[in-house]
């Protein structure tokens, strides 16, 4: 395994809350990402689990900046303010594009909202192309794209518009075996473009999720003394896939250590 360590935080989600009325859906949601600082490039990615309407898409709107919480706040690298919307990336399950527009014509749009000088936005968006083996596809349309395809300029469109951060939500939704293996594979070649590149796996597939992150958040709600639920969500565990060895090692997601991990985490789904 690489030598690591832990540098600075470029996501703080600090004492968060929510409630819809009388409903406290979310309590006192804490936690970080540091970036990972290593001799290679490499990004973050964190996968983010908890049962269905435990508050998971509540907790992904206030990242990606599109809810405002009751109370805390979230902030990313080393902003004192509440992220805004737009610095975080969200890729949704559809892969939404403008379907009126170019593929190149997509990315131009998204290239232009961070860098204003043309020629710049169309070199970074020409650089993106060649990255992930889309030049050829740059003057079609979305609906003559496949869907991998489709998915690629997806994420390239957010991550030339928000830079360094991207949320996505069930990215390994309905995927036979093989394509799941490639979404993984993707998510993390996005993530090794730049150290500070963090992205964010919001998903019911424990399996999938552990095979690329290095971080995972359990979100979940805890018992009082009698065993009854308290009230709002948080995250219950984390787990640091580094320090146990499971990341960075070429066939470790096929070994026992690996298997025993995802049943670990399951076992505890199962309590929340």
């Amino acid at each position: 395994m690489m030598d690591y360590k832990y540098g600075e935080s470029l996501m703080r989600i600090e004492n968060i809350s929510m409630s819809y009325g009388d409903k406290l859906v979310l309590r006192d949601v804490t936690t970080e990402i540091k970036n990972i600082v290593t001799c290679n490039n490499v990004g973050q990615v964190v996968g983010f689990l908890g049962p269905s309407g435990i508050g998971k898409s509540t907790l992904f709107n206030i990242m990606a900046g599109l809810l405002k919480p009751t109370g805390g706040q979230v902030s990313i690298l080393d902003s004192k303010t509440p992220v805004k919307p737009g610095e975080v990336g969200v890729l949704a399950q559809n892969y939404p594009l403008f379907n009126h527009r170019t593929v190149m014509s997509n990315l131009m749009l998204a290239a232009s909202r961070v860098t204003k000088d043309p020629k710049l936005a169309k070199d970074k968006v020409v650089e993106s192309l060649n990255e992930f083996n889309l030049v050829d596809k740059a003057n079609l349309y979305p609906a003559e794209l496949s869907g991998g395809q489709r998915q690629r300029v997806a994420i390239l469109q957010q991550m030339l518009c928000s830079q360094h951060f991207l949320l996505m939500d069930e990215p390994f939704s309905g995927l036979d075996m093989i394509s799941i293996e490639k979404v993984g594979q993707l998510i993390q070649k996005v993530a090794n473009l730049h150290d500070l590149n963090t992205i964010i796996i919001c998903t019911h597939d424990i399996t999938s999720a552990a095979s690329v992150s290095d971080h995972l958040w359990m979100m979940g709600r805890e018992k009082d003394q009698t065993g009854a639920y308290l009230p709002g969500a948080r995250i219950v565990k984390t787990y640091d896939l580094i320090e146990r060895g499971l990341c960075w090692t070429p066939g470790i997601i096929t070994s026992p250590v690996f298997t025993n991990f995802v049943t670990e985490i399951k076992n505890e789904f199962r309590k929340l």
